[in-house]
């Protein structure tokens, strides 16, 4: 069902993929748009236990997509620097496809714990906690489940 890496000489090994989605700082989801129209949009994540999860506001295009049609990629891009000399690009990336789910407001809660953990880990429980509480009513949580990963690099990497 999904498409073997044409060059699978730069394929990454899947325990490098899933570091890469465990260090990834940003990654650019895509959905099926309005009007037939792809819709790709930069997001913070958290992968954990196998899962990616993204958080966005409780109504929206991303939320509209997903209730429409739960199928996704994603893309986190682990390193890109242009090598003008050589006309190239040194690069490392991994590229997931799967399926979204909206999930429920105890799922929602222990993924944004996850969240905190990840991007404010010097908070303490009492602070992460204040945080969360103020932030929680707006937001909802994407959980996406990886049905097929693939990392790939550059020559340069060889």
């Amino acid at each position: 069902m999904f498409r073997p890496l044409r060059r699978n000489r730069q394929a990454l090994p899947q325990e490098e993929c899933e570091d890469i989605l465990k260090r990834g700082e940003t990654c650019v989801l895509a959905l099926a748009g309005d009007d037939g129209y792809p819709y790709a949009v930069p997001v913070n994540y958290c992968y954990t236990d196998g899962k990616i999860y993204i958080h966005c506001a409780v109504e929206g295009h991303k939320m509209d997509a997903v209730r429409r049609d739960p199928k996704a990629s994603l893309t986190v891009i682990d390193c890109a620097k242009v090598l003008p000399e050589e006309h190239s690009t040194h690069y490392r990336s991994v590229i997931a496809f799967g399926r979204m789910r909206i999930l429920g407001e105890e799922e929602k809660l222990k993924a944004i714990e996850a969240f905190s953990l990840r991007f404010s880990p010097q908070l303490s429980l009492e602070e992460r906690s204040r945080v969360i509480a103020r932030w929680q009513p707006a937001l909802a949580v994407l959980e996406f489940t990886p049905e097929h990963i693939a990392g790939k690099q550059s020559k340069s990497f060889l």
